[in-house]
């Protein structure tokens, strides 16, 4: 028989904290980036990601691992910002099968002004709140975290610190 192992009642009190973030944070980076820059947040981060690649171009899969999205997911998301005109999609040139995904010019000013406006919310709402020691703390904690949910560390595109 095995003993249901409940959470002590400090676990759950961070528990629930760490919820109610991760419920909340989203709505208020979606509702600053929609307001001042007319795009979602996971808009917002594909343009990042392909900012920030070499010739601002990824493939597709690519895309969608530093996204941790899925393809079906990723390419009705592409598509919006291709018809936007900031993302342009063309066969890969390596592998016929595969298609990119390279930021336009369009796309790289939108991202550069929208950067400002969601760094400041980004601050205001968490960075700012902490504290030198909080902020290690939370690199660190999160790094646990992260290691549980992606042992294959798919998300190393994000880690700028390597």
């Amino acid at each position: 028989m095995t003993t249901d192992r409940w959470l002590s009642a400090e676990q759950l009190h961070a528990w629930v904290r760490f919820i109610a973030v991760v419920e909340l944070l989203p709505g208020v980076l979606d509702t600053q980036l929609q307001k001042e820059a007319e795009l979602t947040h996971f808009e917002y981060f594909t343009l990042a990601m392909l900012s920030e690649a070499p010739d601002r171009t990824l493939r597709m899969t690519a895309l969608s691992t530093a996204t941790n999205s899925t393809l079906p997911r990723l390419s009705h998301v592409v598509a919006r910002l291709e018809k936007r005109g900031f993302i342009a999609r063309t066969p890969c040139a390596e592998d016929r099968r595969a298609t990119n995904a390279q930021l336009t010019e369009a796309g790289w000013e939108k991202i550069h002004s929208a950067a400002p406006g969601h760094v400041s919310t980004v601050r205001d709402r968490v960075i700012d709140t902490l504290d030198a020691t909080d902020i290690a703390d939370l690199d660190r904690i999160m790094s646990k975290v992260l290691a549980s949910l992606d042992p294959g560390n798919t998300f190393t595109l994000l880690d700028r610190s390597a």
